[in-house]
């Protein structure tokens, strides 16, 4: 079944090569699949000669939200099928999840959106705000008193973390984790052998995703307390970081994908 592999080969990511990535990605699925590399742009207009459509590295779609909109409603119109599929929660579906998780206690950083809520908030001198629509930190800004109309931004308490991790997963299996161990260097990442008290906290944001098939990033930081919270559930186009990982781990990951690919296909 041949795939549309949607890239965008030059995209300018900060400390990421997302072309690399692909180019790598690419030579390992066509063991398993025809495809064919298009950029975002062109994905609406080339998808029905596919049987379906994987969306990997295509950089933050509020570059190109119009576009976007149009292939999604165009492929749900069309029966497409679309990996990840588009029925995720997260990140695909904007940040409302970020405030919806806090209001029923999941360990997520509290968020609120309106500055009338700030008591909702642990106490702090400086607040992160950022668009409900951001990515790739685009927006973000810290403040001591957020001045942001009700419902426009996310506002969250600046913590001192000790460093990021993120956890990767192809459907519900975990492949690896990496952690930034400077909290300044967000991209500089090594590998990290996540406990068993880890895993659990990723797999819960996995389950409450409900995605059956798909690659799922779920980023978050250990706060001083030592507990983990979540920054955000990235299932949309999350990059891997496949080039830090050493050849075996790549190989069992690719291996994950190819099937949770040919599964999704036989749905």
């Amino acid at each position: 079944m041949p795939l549309l592999y949607v890239t965008d080969l030059a995209y300018p990511a900060r400390g990421r090569r997302y072309g690399d990535e692909d180019v790598f990605l690419t030579s390992r699925l066509r063991e398993h699949f025809p495809l064919a590399l298009c950029h975002p742009l062109d994905a609406r207009a080339l998808m029905p000669g596919f049987d379906a459509v994987i969306v990997r590295n295509s950089g933050p779609v509020l570059h190109y939200q119009e576009a976007y909109e149009a292939f999604r409603a165009a492929a749900l119109a069309s029966g497409t099928r679309v990996y990840n599929p588009l029925t995720g929660r997260a990140d695909m579906a904007g940040k409302q999840y970020l405030l919806d998780l806090t209001a029923v206690g999941y360990p997520v950083i509290p968020t609120v959106d309106d500055p009338a809520d700030l008591h909702l908030l642990p106490p702090t001198d400086t607040y992160a705000v950022k668009p409900k629509q951001g990515a790739d930190s685009i927006g973000l800004t810290f403040t001591g008193a957020p001045a942001t109309r009700p419902g426009e931004s996310l506002i969250q308490p600046r913590i001192d973390f000790a460093y990021e991790v993120s956890f990767y997963f192809v459907d519900d299996a975990f492949q690896y984790a990496l952690h930034a161990p400077d909290p300044a260097r967000r991209w500089e990442l090594v590998p990290y052998e996540p406990t068993p008290d880890d895993l659990a906290f990723a797999r819960r944001f996995i389950a409450w995703n409900t995605l059956d098939h798909g690659i799922q990033r779920v980023d978050a930081c250990r706060a001083p307390s030592g507990d983990l919270l979540l920054v955000e559930l990235e299932d949309l186009n999350p990059y891997l970081s496949l080039d830090l990982l050493p050849a075996p781990v790549q190989d069992s990951f690719v291996e994950a994908l190819a099937g949770s690919l040919e599964a999704f296909l036989a749905t």
